[in-house]
């Protein structure tokens, strides 16, 4: 198998920073000189083409598949809470919004915590042993454990919110619900909101949601206590 032309370092750096993830040019020079990473086996010829046949591996937003999988992955259950919530023809939309939205902000919140370098694992009390899960994986923090720790983000209001919605979860997983849409739409709505003001915050504008969906249109209009609600948990005008 051929090997790819060599590179500058300047060409190499190309191929490893990204808007969410900058590598000073030094870097190269430092693995290069074996000041860093020296235990690392440089990449196979045939690990190399593989590399460059993948690259750039991003979505469209220009976020990586690998590195940024997390944040694509909040980004896009958040769009599939409000694209099914959006659907005339469901009956279970509240429902299957407040599931998705909740994996949408707990991965949210993991990629924070990442970013920010926060053990967000479950560990031993007695021994400090990540705990596992029962088919081996890491344990991490369901939404609610994120919105208790002191490196959470979030403002009173988002929190209550959420944590509006995570009782609500609950009470799917265990019964079935009657019709909830119309007592809880605005709790919803707020929902999206919220997500996409933290998205923008933590990660950047040009990742905001906004952009990808608008405002959904309705034939039934919204009742004035929705609208209270809603102007209540949000800094939308009044008009």
């Amino acid at each position: 198998m051929a090997t790819p032309p060599r590179k500058t370092d300047q060409d190499i750096l190309a191929y490893f920073t990204r808007p969410t993830r900058s590598i000073n040019h030094a870097r190269i020079k430092d693995i290069r000189d074996e000041r860093t990473h020296a235990a690392v086996a440089p990449a196979t010829p045939e690990e190399l083409t593989a590399f460059l046949e993948a690259w750039p591996n991003v979505d469209s937003s220009g976020l990586h598949l690998v590195g940024d999988e997390l944040l694509i992955k909040a980004r896009e259950a958040m769009l599939h809470a409000v694209q099914g919530y959006n659907n005339p023809r469901a009956y279970f939309k509240s429902e299957i919004f407040i599931v998705t939205a909740v994996i949408a902000w707990t991965y949210l919140m993991h990629a924070h915590f990442k970013r920010h370098s926060v053990d967000y694992r479950y560990r031993d009390r007695r021994t400090g042993d990540v705990l596992k899960t029962r088919h081996g994986a890491d344990k991490h923090w369901e939404l609610e454990a994120c919105l208790g720790d002191a490196n959470c983000p979030l403002d009173a209001a988002t929190k209550a919110n959420l944590k509006f919605l995570i009782e609500i979860r609950h009470e799917i997983e265990h019964q079935m619900t009657r019709r909830i849409d119309d007592f809880i739409s605005a709790k919803l709505q707020a929902t999206c909101l919220n997500f996409n003001a933290a998205l923008k915050s933590m990660f950047g504008a040009e990742y905001g949601l906004d952009r990808e969906l608008g405002v959904a249109l309705q034939f039934a209009g919204i009742a004035k206590t929705q609208r209270d609600q809603l102007l209540k948990d949000t800094d939308l005008p009044h008009i």
